[in-house]
């Protein structure tokens, strides 16, 4: 464990005034990047890259793959280098996941749009799946104008001027992404603009994507933050993370983690190998 937690030093914790060698260890050093504005992503590296072009980034995040975008903490989308990925699906995007689809089960059922809102998404979800089986990227457009369930939006603020309809195919493909089914594939617009163009999360990836279990996928999420970022409380973390306080508090045992004080007597932690 400690030799691990050693060689996540390298990588996880640049040194003051150190450049990152490439977007990938960039991402690794802040555990990701945000990546809910298109052009944050290049910023971020830009501003810890020397001489990175457009190009270079691309070529990571569309032709080597190594950097992946994925809805996860917080309901937020983040760049993740690969290697994490499959720890930050347990450790966060499921919890996201579940969230997005029982919202979306109510909603639609409240609206009446469908007989079963449960049924009906499960149904949808599948078509998804199969028309991107074979490992084709589709734009939401496309994949709508195949399976006629993702047809068809929810009046939200109805008397509001901010009232309108919210069309509900892209719902469902915020749930498959979010459990890690789908993911954002290659992008049709510029880097200061999403056009994502949706695969399969399998066949980007070249192979499944293994999650570990969820107390481990959240333990080694922590980890990440304390080698980044800490020492911080459990309450930074929680935010971050969004889990719940019980989940964070049991990682932070597994780890280990050491209690140290904080400005104004606040506990934090640090990780045993990082007082």
């Amino acid at each position: 464990m400690i030799e691990r937690r050693a060689r996540l030093a390298l990588r996880h914790r640049l040194a003051p005034g150190a450049r990152a060698a490439d977007p990938t260890d960039a991402a690794e050093s802040l555990v990701c990047l945000h990546a809910t504005d298109p052009a944050t992503v290049y910023l971020s590296a830009w501003a810890r890259v020397d001489e990175l072009a457009i190009a270079d980034l691309d070529r990571e995040l569309y032709d080597e793959r190594s950097l992946v975008k994925h809805l996860s903490m917080r309901r937020t989308l983040f760049v993740f280098p690969r290697e994490t990925l499959a720890v930050a699906q347990s450790g966060a995007s499921d919890r996201v996941a579940e969230g997005e689809r029982r919202r979306l089960i109510k909603d639609v059922d409240q609206a009446g749009l469908y007989p079963d809102g449960e049924r009906w998404l499960e149904q949808a979800s599948a078509e998804v799946l199969a028309a991107l089986a074979d490992g084709r990227e589709a734009s939401s457009s496309e994949l709508r104008d195949e399976i006629p369930l993702l047809e068809g939006a929810i009046e939200y603020g109805k008397g509001k001027a901010w009232g309108g309809m919210v069309p509900v195919g892209p719902r469902v493909l915020t749930v498959l992404s979010a459990a890690g089914q789908i993911v954002r594939a290659s992008n049709s617009g510029a880097w200061i603009s999403s056009r994502p163009r949706w695969a399969s999360m399998r066949a980007w990836l070249g192979e499944p994507l293994d999650p570990p279990p969820a107390p481990d996928g959240v333990a080694g999420m922590v980890e990440r933050w304390l080698r980044s970022f800490g020492p911080g409380s459990a309450a930074d973390i929680k935010w971050w993370l969004g889990q719940t306080v019980g989940a964070v508090r049991q990682a932070l045992r597994d780890l280990e983690a050491v209690e140290v004080e904080l400005d104004g007597g606040t506990i934090g932690y640090l990780l045993p190998d990082d007082l």
